[in-house]
């Protein structure tokens, strides 16, 4: 399907000159690629600095701890007493001003000998340093005669390596992948060529791969830019292909008078805002309409998502079709069930729970309801879109905390109907920018309030060293009945290690507390850590001592204190999400973010940011400034190809423009099809949109 003129970027990157087999293997692990490197990818491999050597002073001018080149005459070698000594080899150089050691350790002395005869002229290239008053350059980058020197270059590309593979290899393939590009016609407009002021494609990775200067590789300079802002046109047109292609298959529209919804607003303990009205109103217009719904409810932490969801689920019961809601996690499930079931069951409803953990006589007879078309409303797991779950008439899927999931699993769930509308929710804001990148295909609604009776939190940071006086204000509010969540550090990526830490943390407040300490973390058994929960919810145990598995959906509103230990390891958005599992009830509650010093800028401004707001959107947009978009969304979505060189914390304001100019070539031409629109068709296999591609190739 892909256009023969891309073959050569698509072949292996083995069929490089001078990559052969061992280095082909090399070149599949640096660049991730488990099922073999292509040229595209050696290509796409950018510098991630340069070495300037364009400094080529006397000696006696040469600043130290700088990169120079200087050509001089060797005049001695200054040898270890013998073969065996683990002392280094010297070479003094000089030119007419001064002279320079070079010191090489554990060097073959017949390499250093034959690479600098005394006598000759050379051209040594390396970090000049002063070392008790003289100068030196400790093992040289590059030693040279005439010939070298003509062919080394000022600027020098540095890549990202991986151990066998070396840095003249590497640039060597880039070189041989820039030969191999064909020429390409352009895909950009002439208005935004001229007004971002963008170099041609093929010219920015020539000028990345053989910089002039250091600005060059700048992720803000003009060679990055056009490949990022290639990056976003091909990722914003995939988006609208794919929206658009969501829009062709027909919806049914829901029509519902609204007495039902009437019922459960009348049911409410708590007026709705207006954001949640709002969010409400859109979807239901989604809902009468004879498209699909494709729709992201985003709202922060608290601001009400399950019951505009309950609403829309309510408005499709009434119009005679079933409605489903899936969450990543068993407790989570069961909390949205628990706090939605009293409610639905108010207005008839007929709701059920359904996951991994069902009886097999319960599980038979809830499959059968639901087929026939006994249960309007459906809460559960990835136990949902099992093949032998079967909907009677399936017509609104709920995804809850979309991040968790990947794009093939909520599309399953819509697929066990026909026609089904699809409302995703998430607790995490997401930056506007990241919204467009990653979400370009939905509609979106935002609930930026809170409900009323939210209490404020209390945000305090308190070194490590006050961990004592933190201990004893949590036994004296305890003693009154509060709750506590007390949330152990990441210590790094491996789970077992953050286990460990909760494990000791809560074995060290079991020697305080006793029986009031609680524990839960991800290597528990799904059994184990609903016990666990539900005593905390009882009140059972007073602290619980956990990891991050208690970050989205647990709601236990008499808790009223969270404890988060080394909070300086934590990024931003996860702190705020914390956060929000206290503040849920009628109490005042606080927030004690424990850090250990000193605190790097970035770790300061996180710590200041959570003191200062507790507005989520404000948070996501500070995240993304300090994280870069790469971190910020978590758990990626699976399928959600990553940008290789848009950085969204750099180039978001390249976002609308693309997005404008994907809208306006899809306004002249809906299927991109036509000798004018060839270059866009390139630009998505090129950036491997290849499923948006095969929507124009099919028509």
């Amino acid at each position: 399907m892909r256009p023969y003129l891309l073959d050569p970027m698509f072949a292996p990157a083995g069929s490089l000159p001078g990559i052969g087999p061992k280095n082909a293997k090399l070149f599949d692990r640096l660049l991730d690629k488990p099922q073999g490197a292509r040229v595209i990818d050696v290509l796409f491999h950018l510098p991630q600095a340069t070495v300037d050597r364009r400094a080529r002073p006397k000696i006696r001018d040469a600043v130290p701890d700088t990169i120079v080149t200087i050509e001089a005459i060797v005049t001695e070698h200054r040898q270890p007493p013998n073969a065996r000594s683990r002392a280094p080899f010297k070479v003094l150089v000089e030119d007419d001003t001064g002279d320079v050691e070079l010191v090489f350790f554990l060097a073959n002395h017949d390499w250093v000998r034959s690479k600098l005869p005394i006598g000759a002229k050379r051209w040594i290239s390396g970090k000049l340093e002063l070392w008790d008053g003289r100068r030196q350059i400790v093992h040289p980058d590059r030693v040279m005669d005439a010939d070298e020197l003509a062919r080394l270059p000022s600027v020098e590309p540095v890549y990202g390596l991986t151990e066998g593979l070396y840095p003249r290899t590497v640039a060597r393939a880039a070189e041989a992948a820039l030969n191999r590009l064909p020429r390409l016609p352009e895909w950009i407009g002439d208005e935004t060529m001229n007004r971002l002021k963008l170099p041609a494609f093929a010219e920015a990775l020539g000028a990345m791969h053989h910089p002039a200067r250091p600005e060059d590789v700048d992720p803000a300079g003009p060679a990055a830019t056009r490949l990022a802002y290639d990056e976003l046109l091909a990722n914003q047109l995939a988006l609208l292909l794919m929206r658009a292609r969501m829009r062709v298959i027909p919806g049914r529209a829901h029509r519902a008078e609204g007495a039902l919804g009437r019922d459960l607003e009348a049911a409410l303990p708590f007026a709705l805002t207006q954001a949640q009205q709002q969010a409400i109103d859109d979807i239901r217009a989604d809902l009468k309409a004879e498209k699909r719904m494709l729709r992201l409810l985003q709202g922060d932490v608290g601001s009400g998502k399950t019951v505009v969801a309950l609403m829309a689920m309510t408005d499709v019961v009434e119009a005679g079709r079933q409605a489903a809601m899936m969450a990543p996690t068993e407790i989570l499930a069961r909390q949205h069930f628990e706090r939605i079931a009293p409610l639905a069951e108010r207005i008839g409803l007929r709701i059920k729970l359904v996951t991994g953990r069902d009886r097999a006589p319960a599980r038979r007879a809830t499959l059968a309801a639901l087929a026939e078309g006994g249960i309007d409303i459906a809460v559960g797991t990835h136990a949902l879109i099992q093949e032998s779950v079967a909907f009677a008439d399936l017509g609104l899927a709920v995804v809850d905390e979309q991040h968790r999931f990947g794009v093939r699993q909520r599309l399953a769930l819509a697929s066990k109907g026909a026609a089904v509308d699809l409302l995703v929710m998430t607790a995490t804001p997401i930056p506007r920018s990241l919204v467009l990148a990653y979400f370009g295909d939905m509609d979106v609604s935002a609930l930026r309030e809170k409900p009323p009776g939210r209490q404020p939190i209390d945000t305090r940071v308190l070194p490590i060293e006050r961990l004592g006086e933190v201990v004893g204000r949590l036994g004296q509010a305890t003693a009154a009945g509060a709750r506590a969540y007390w949330i152990c550090p990441l210590v790094d990526e491996s789970e077992t290690l953050d286990v460990a830490a909760a494990e000791e943390r809560a074995a060290a407040l079991t020697a305080v507390f006793g029986r009031a300490v609680g524990l839960v973390h991800g290597k528990m058994t799904a059994v184990e850590r609903d016990a666990a929960m539900e005593r905390f919810e009882c009140g059972q145990t007073k602290i619980l001592v956990a990891t991050t598995v208690v970050e989205v959906g647990v709601d236990v509103p008499e808790a009223t204190i969270m404890i988060v230990e080394h909070a300086e390891r934590f990024g931003l958005a996860q702190l705020h999400q914390l956060r929000g599992r206290v503040g849920r009830g009628a109490g005042r509650s606080s927030c004690l973010l424990v850090y250990r010093g000193p605190l790097g800028e970035a770790a300061r401004t996180r710590l200041e940011t959570l003191r200062e707001t507790e507005d989520g959107f404000r948070i996501a947009e500070e995240d993304l400034r300090l994280r870069g978009e790469g971190d910020v969304l978590g758990a990626r979505q699976a399928g959600a190809p990553a940008f290789r060189f848009a950085r969204l914390e750099i180039h978001a304001g390249l976002l609308t423009r693309a997005r404008e100019e994907a809208e306006a070539a899809l306004r002249h031409s809906e299927r991109l099809t036509g000798d004018e629109n060839r270059g866009l068709r390139l630009l998505l296999y090129l950036f491997e949109r290849d499923e948006a591609a095969r929507l124009i190739e099919a028509g």
